[in-house]
């Protein structure tokens, strides 16, 4: 089965030159936890809620003034749409990603999360493999 198949095809993204409170004001009103981030029609990074807490808010950093580009981060891992569901599972395991920005001729046409390969059926032990694979936990300084 190709990602295409399962992948979210309607992407909201951003500009590199938004604020970080549009970014938020986007994740809430679409009820998501990242955006793929553009120049033109090329993914040049990503962005996450939690990029925005740890990067600005933590950081006390204006959400209205802080732009995307300054909290992002950089070179996403992206796949093609032709590539296979396993493979992206594999990714995303490897890699420690709940999402993948899915590419055709470099333009953003879609998304591929954990969520995806959960609702699937066929993909559901994926999912959980990919799940325990990136929810390594961390070591807290308390």
């Amino acid at each position: 089965m190709k990602i295409s198949e399962i992948m979210t095809k309607d992407v909201v993204s951003l500009s590199v030159d938004d604020t970080v409170k549009h970014a938020a004001e986007l994740m809430k009103e679409h009820n998501i936890g990242s955006l793929p981030v553009n120049t033109g029609e090329k993914v040049v990074g990503i962005i996450t809620d939690r990029d925005i807490i740890l990067r600005c808010v933590a950081e006390g950093k204006d959400l209205k003034v802080q732009k995307v580009r300054e909290i992002m981060t950089t070179n996403p891992v992206v796949a093609n749409e032709n590539l296979n569901v396993d493979d992206a599972a594999r990714i995303m395991s490897e890699r420690q990603i709940r999402r993948l920005p899915v590419i055709e001729n470099n333009t953003l046409v879609g998304m591929v999360s954990l969520g995806d390969l959960a609702v699937e059926p066929k993909l559901r032990g994926e999912a959980a493999g990919v799940l325990s694979e990136i929810s390594i936990p961390s070591i807290h300084n308390i």
